[in-house]
């Protein structure tokens, strides 16, 4: 068994995501998939780092290298073993076939369900003039891994310019965008007449639409669509915040 098929086998015993351990050894998700699959080797800080984290003596990890004399056990390890000694011969039967049972066990679910991929949505990268979102569609963007501060739900990102939704969303910052249905009060990401903003939603009884600006200071930024007024709005994704701001008087 090579190296990093050792790292593969001990994080899964101590039950570690390979998000976990990268987080524990300071490096990147795909440095430690490429560790385990034995295409990067580790500097010599990050491997005293992973001794610590996998509580584990360095032979352990390099053991076929070294031949049986380099196998070392974890102190949990050793206590297993004393314990396993200390058995009758049916009692040392028995264990052997739970430990069998267990490994094949674990082994189907591996089968079943692999360890899944980070997931990743686009970022549209190319902002558009003060107040308006990046254009959803048509333009170029990049990938972005999803992460604990990705909103869950997200499907894609887009990063807006200008002052006209703060302090809710700032100048410049990432909002995350899922395809849910608007309802009142929700913000979303908007193509009015061609042109792509970033509003608060608002339908009222007859069928006026309005999207707020959330800077009541930029309150001339403000889209009014009357029901016969010819214009046309298309609603490309719901914004997700992490609160729902108030409906500005009408």
């Amino acid at each position: 068994m090579s190296f990093g098929q050792r790292l593969r086998q001990r994080r899964r015993e101590l039950g570690i995501s390979q998000g976990e351990l990268a987080k524990a050894l300071g490096v990147s998700l795909s440095a430690v998939s490429n560790y385990e699959n034995g295409q990067n080797a580790m500097r010599e800080d990050v491997l005293l780092r992973l001794f610590r984290v996998l509580d584990v003596d360095p032979n352990y990890l390099y053991q076929d290298s070294l031949g049986d004399r380099g196998f070392a056990c974890t102190a949990e390890e050793e206590t297993l073993v004393k314990k396993y000694r200390a058995l009758s011969l049916t009692g040392r039967q028995t264990l052997q076939a739970v430990a069998d049972a267990l490994t094949a066990y674990q082994a189907e679910l591996e089968t079943a369900a692999p360890e899944a991929e980070t997931r990743q949505i686009p970022l549209y990268r190319c902002p558009a003039a003060a107040g308006l979102a990046a254009p959803v569609f048509g333009e170029d963007f990049d990938y972005i891994d999803v992460t604990g501060e990705v909103p869950r739900g997200a499907e894609l990102a887009v990063r807006i310019q200008g002052d006209s939704m703060e302090p809710w969303i700032q100048d410049g910052s990432v909002v995350y965008v899922n395809h849910d249905p608007l309802e009142n009060g929700d913000v979303g990401i908007f193509c009015v007449d061609g042109a792509m903003v970033c509003k608060q939603y608002v339908r009222d009884g007859l069928g006026m639409v309005y999207l707020f600006s959330l800077n009541r200071q930029r309150s001339d930024a403000d889209i009014l669509l009357p029901p016969s007024s010819g214009r046309s709005m298309a609603c490309f994704g719901r914004v997700l915040l992490s609160g729902r701001p108030d409906i500005p008087g009408m």
